[in-house]
């Protein structure tokens, strides 16, 4: 039996998060010209079992946060410290944590990131070009070096509610929110990073063409989504029940794990993929569609990829932000601040 996707009962309050944001009275500002300050996930995939060495760099202030909770101090102590880099050592969910927590503390100044591979899947450092490998040594190589990659991350929140908010890089609902629990099936054999995301496409396939209208890869979500430009509610083909839609990932990255191009030819920002309730000749096509092929009448075969401002959707199922999942309920959705990245 699969590991259960963690589920949340609402997105973090940043008032709340703000009032942990609290530095400790004996924090003082970093003496050295670079200053590091690291979040350690012992948790993550490829940390469990083993001890962090930081002492190829005395210069690095270590955090080891015990729950998320603790995070915002962790970061109000960096910003304290005037930290000018910042590594997360963890997978997708650590950086969407530390993106929440340190949005109180750092706002549109923080530090350049790096972030080390160091989780199950690791969409984000599949885009920021770092290798399966890369070490702290090799974070700080590359911040002294001249090459950054700027990304905003996804921002979400209920549109009755703007104080509770959470950023992240991968949302999705409908067949996501089934394929993020599958995936956990494909950890357990094994597999990880790009080869998890294909098996769980593969898999996600297999349902669009086999299954029958009662299964739920293939019923899909109640799902309503209307995009900024204009207040254009995105078209439905009409293929299948109108209010449903069996898959929907948002994201602002621009490159995909196992070489997915879901988004269709390059776009900046934010990008939408949506499928509705799509013919099973479609589900056979939808390989060559997500490799990169985009034939003119994609739209009308239920299979819609669009670049916008931001979104609002309503749904009636939890949904996914980056491999976690978030209650249903009417939600904003656009962009956060530009933030640098450290690449190697």
């Amino acid at each position: 039996m699969p590991s259960p996707v963690h589920e949340f009962s609402d997105l973090p309050r940043q008032t709340e998060v703000a009032k942990r944001a609290k530095p400790t009275e004996t924090v003082e500002a970093c003496p050295d010209e670079t200053c590091i300050g690291m979040i350690y996930n012992p948790r993550s995939h490829r940390n469990r079992g083993r001890d962090l060495d930081a002492s190829i760099a005395p210069h690095i202030y270590l955090a080891q946060p015990g729950n998320r909770d603790q995070l915002p101090q962790a970061l109000a102590d960096f910003a304290e410290r005037k930290i000018n880099l910042l590594i997360i050592n963890g997978g997708d969910g650590t950086v969407r944590d530390v993106l929440t927590s340190g949005m109180p503390v750092f706002g549109e100044n923080w530090p350049d990131i790096a972030v080390l591979p160091k989780g199950k899947t690791n969409a984000l450092t599949v885009d920021l070009d770092a290798p399966k490998d890369w070490s702290l040594q090799g974070a700080i190589e590359a911040f002294e070096g001249t090459r950054r990659i700027v990304r905003r991350p996804v921002l979400i929140h209920p549109v009755d509610d703007s104080d509770a908010k959470a950023y992240g890089f991968i949302l999705g609902a409908g067949a996501l929110t089934i394929g993020t629990k599958a995936g956990q099936s494909a950890h357990r054999l094994g597999a990880f990073n790009s080869l998890a995301v294909a098996v769980t496409a593969g898999w996600g396939v297999m349902q669009f063409l086999f299954g029958n209208n009662s299964n739920p890869w293939r019923r899909g979500v109640r799902l309503n989504i209307d995009l900024d430009e204009a207040d254009q509610t995105l078209a439905h083909s009409g293929l299948g029940d109108r209010d449903r839609r069996q898959l929907l990932v948002a994201s602002t990255l621009e490159r995909l794990p196992a070489g997915l191009k879901a988004f269709g030819p390059h776009r900046d920002g934010l990008k939408l993929a949506v499928l509705d309730q799509i013919s099973r000749r479609t589900a056979l096509q939808l390989p060559a569609i997500v490799s990169g092929w985009t034939p003119d009448d994609l739209a009308s075969r239920g299979f819609h990829q669009v670049s916008t401002a931001g979104f609002t959707m309503d749904l009636d199922d939890s949904f996914i932000l980056d491999g976690e999942a978030f209650p249903p309920g009417r939600y904003r959705v656009c962009t956060g601040p530009e933030l640098r990245f450290v690449a190697p």
